[in-house]
């Protein structure tokens, strides 16, 4: 796949390259600290741009006619030209090159066919070409208009949540008509007819324009397997150039197609702002105005998004951070300084900026030069740009169609029609928007297509707040509490278990998603389970009706002697002072809201088990003779043990061993509870990772490895321990060796008990 998105190049941002190995840049360079590499860098990328930007110029202006064309090359350029100055002068800080890009270049053609060229207005229908071609130019000023009112916002971020599909729409739409409309120019045939007309005219094509224009596409499109230090765009341009000359020195004049032509040789000067002073003076002009406005924001909405998603792929290869609001601002200023001097709108390229910053560039200078070498082609290449062929330029825009093909739509197309590949219910919801965007825009019109993609957009976004937020869910049978428990308890838990659910929620809990949560709530009525934990760490965003809907699920599980308890609040503390400003927190009350999921797993086991045996660890202390670690011992080897034990008792708080301290004892847990913290590596924080209850025993790693303690033990509460010094179970060892031996392997048989509880929890979790 990668090998074939170097052969065909890139149009859209998901045709782009992959990154290649670069420096990122460490912070703001000096303006002159690279000027060789930023030279290098702009003048490479101007090379690039200049060739596709006319054609992209010509593809804007076509349904204008012929007699537009020599202006339609220069409106490439000049975008090229006034998109780059006009964001350095409001402080861009770049490498990005701004310049025209196939799919606003495709929708200035569709806006301006379909407002001008087949507008029912009189006052369009009595303009003169002039006036039109300035008609058309308001498109780029008032898309601009929209793009600045969209940076200053702050919208870049909403723009980029129209649907991948119906971006994909637009990019089949664009690519078929972009194509279509290449074939006159590259049959040799006069352009400005319908696709009948010119079908009707096949059999007068002239197989030798055709041929140059083929050359050009084929070159264009194998160009990086031919050269690495020609661009692939240069490389067809010269190739195509060279064959059409070559036929027409071999054949006769009316064999081979027509070129360019003159082209106005004027300084760049702001040409239309007297023209567009004359429409907005004249009170026809208004009644086209409503849909020149419409069309134009809908421009905006794609060309803005279509940016977006370059600014960030270049951004990404670059190192350089994306200021989109700020980028669309200077866009769409470029785009309005353009359209006064007869340009049409701008993008971000891809391959010029990739270009510019592997040839070198590293700051806005390089942005500077780049415009340098388009203003000395505007002034010197004239006389070449005129003896251009068209049907060069229309070879250029066809192998720019072919790379604008969305490829999603052709990975969905592969699935649906190529037997042993998977298609899903979504992939076929994605094929139908990208081919109902893709017709309407066909047959429809722009406008009309860019309505639908917004309102498929809003459904979109509707269906995934209606959808579950529950991400999984689990029984206590499967995942329990980090506390260790003596094993009669955890025979209790492993029985009973499954009375504790934990479901964990993922996204916004919005009114849908909380309705859902509440229905599968609900349905823990009818079956045996008596706690359920809540877990919202992975949650963003909670509105006041999914608040509503805990408190109103909390207060029915209440009434069926059931619990809810709530996790997770210590990783998303902004919903927490939410939770508690909307009564949530009251509601359950603080005992039933934890830091995080393992603290409430603790809660339930603890009442499950009080609830099955009773307050058994709640009076005198654990039978001696019932702890695990002494499990089939005889009366001789627990003579042998217990004189050599000593009683320890520790207050609340009280800190047990500390990490990194020598391990020289084991400790038997008789009454209270011990925590184990480690402190988290460059933090001072630390975290529980297990709570030992009674009859159970830490430490032990102190008789087997008589290494450091890995960990910190506080007691929780009033703390009874049985503790076993070093020196003391060496004395066993050699005195009573049978003792020792058992007392080992009921250790080994505690530690593979919690070693086979640890790795079903993380495959578990993991699953």
């Amino acid at each position: 796949m990668a090998r074939a998105k170097q052969r065909i190049g890139h149009g859209l941002p998901d045709q782009a390259p992959q990154a290649r190995p670069h420096d990122r840049d460490s912070g703001r360079r000096a303006l002159f600290a690279n000027v060789r590499g930023d030279f290098v860098g702009g003048t490479t990328a101007a090379l690039l741009a200049i060739p596709i930007s006319m054609g992209y110029g010509i593809l804007a202006l076509s349904p204008l006619g012929a007699e537009a064309i020599p202006f339609a090359a220069l409106a490439g350029l000049y975008a090229l030209l006034c998109g780059g100055l006009t964001a350095l002068a409001l402080g861009a800080n770049t490498t990005m090159i701004y310049a025209p890009r196939s799919i606003a270049s495709y929708l200035f053609a569709a806006l301006a066919l379909h407002q001008i060229v087949q507008s029912p207005h009189p006052f369009v229908q009595a303009a003169s070409f002039e006036q039109k071609l300035a008609i058309v130019f308001i498109f780029g000023l008032l898309a601009g208009g929209f793009q600045i009112l969209f940076g200053l916002l702050r919208l870049g971020s909403l723009v980029r949540y129209v649907a991948a599909p119906v971006m994909g729409g637009f990019q089949n739409a664009a690519a078929l008509l972009i194509f279509v409309a290449q074939i006159p120019a590259l049959l040799g045939l006069p352009g400005g007819h319908s696709l009948q007309e010119t079908l009707a005219a096949i059999p007068h094509f002239q197989p030798l324009t055709l041929a140059a224009g083929v050359i050009t596409a084929v070159f264009m499109l194998n160009g990086a397997q031919l050269s690495r230090r020609i661009p692939p765009s240069l490389l067809g341009l010269i190739a195509g150039f060279a064959a059409y000359y070559l036929f027409a020195a071999v054949a006769s004049r009316d064999a081979i197609g027509p070129v360019i032509g003159t082209l106005p040789t004027d300084l760049p000067w702001p040409r239309f702002v007297p023209e567009f002073i004359d429409l907005l003076s004249d009170p026809g002009f208004y009644s086209v105005l409503p849909g020149l406005a419409s069309a134009a924001a809908s421009l905006a909405v794609v060309a803005s998004l279509d940016a977006l998603l370059c600014a960030r792929l270049i951004t990404q290869d670059s190192g350089q951070r994306l200021q989109g609001n700020r980028e669309l601002v200077r866009l769409g200023a470029g785009n309005m300084v353009s359209a006064c001097f007869g340009g049409i709108s701008n993008g971000f390229n891809l391959a010029s900026s990739f270009a510019n910053h592997r040839g070198g560039a590293r700051g806005p200078l390089s942005i500077l030069f780049s415009c340098g070498a388009v203003l000395v082609g505007l002034l010197a290449l004239p006389p070449v740009i005129a003896l251009l062929p068209r049907t060069v330029i229309a070879g250029v825009l066809a192998a720019v169609a072919i790379q604008l093909v969305d490829r999603r739509t052709l990975k969905l197309l592969g699935n649906l029609l190529l037997p042993r590949r998977r298609f899903s219910q979504s992939m076929g919801v994605d094929l139908a928007v990208i081919c109902a965007t893709a017709a309407i825009a066909i047959a429809v019109n722009i406008v009309v297509a860019v309505a639908f993609g917004i309102a498929v957009t809003v459904v979109f976004f509707l269906l995934r707040m209606s959808q579950s937020a529950i991400r999984r869910e689990f029984r206590c049978t499967d995942v329990r509490s980090r506390r260790a428990r003596e094993v009669h308890h955890l025979d209790i838990l492993t029985l009973h278990g499954r009375r504790i659910l934990v479901i964990e929620l993922e996204g916004p809990f919005f009114f849908g998603s909380a309705e859902k949560l509440a229905q599968r709530v609900d349905a823990t009525l009818d079956v045996d389970i008596d706690f359920v934990i809540v877990d919202i760490r992975r949650v963003n965003e909670i509105d006041s009706t999914g608040a509503r809907i805990l408190v109103e699920t909390h207060d029915r599980l209440t009434r069926h002697g059931r619990h809810l308890l709530l996790s997770g609040l210590a990783a998303r503390p902004e919903l927490a002072v939410f939770l508690r400003d909307m009564g949530v927190t009251a509601a359950l009350t603080q005992a039933k809201v934890f830091d995080d999921t393992d603290g409430a797993l603790e809660w339930a086991e603890d009442r499950l088990i009080l609830g099955e045996l009773g307050a058994i660890d709640a009076g005198a202390e654990f039978p001696f003779a019932q702890l695990p670690i002494f499990a089939g011992m005889s009366a001789a080897d627990l003579a042998a043990i217990t004189p050599r034990l000593q009683r320890r008792v520790f207050k609340r708080g009280e800190i047990v061993f500390r990490e990194g301290a020598p391990g020289r004892e084991m400790f038997i847990i008789a009454k209270g509870t011990a925590s184990v913290h480690v402190q988290l590596p460059g933090t001072a924080r630390t975290t529980r990772l297990v709570t030992f209850s009674p009859g159970t025993a830490f430490g032990e790693l102190a008789l087997l490895d008589r290494g450091k303690r890995s960990a910190t033990v506080e007691a929780d509460g009033y703390l009874v321990c049985h503790v076993l010094p070093l020196p003391q179970f060496d004395a066993i060892a050699r005195e009573h060796p049978a003792a020792a031996i058992r007392l080992l392997h009921n250790l080994d048989r505690e530690l593979a008990a919690r070693l086979r509880l640890a790795n079903r929890t993380i495959h578990m979790l993991a699953g």
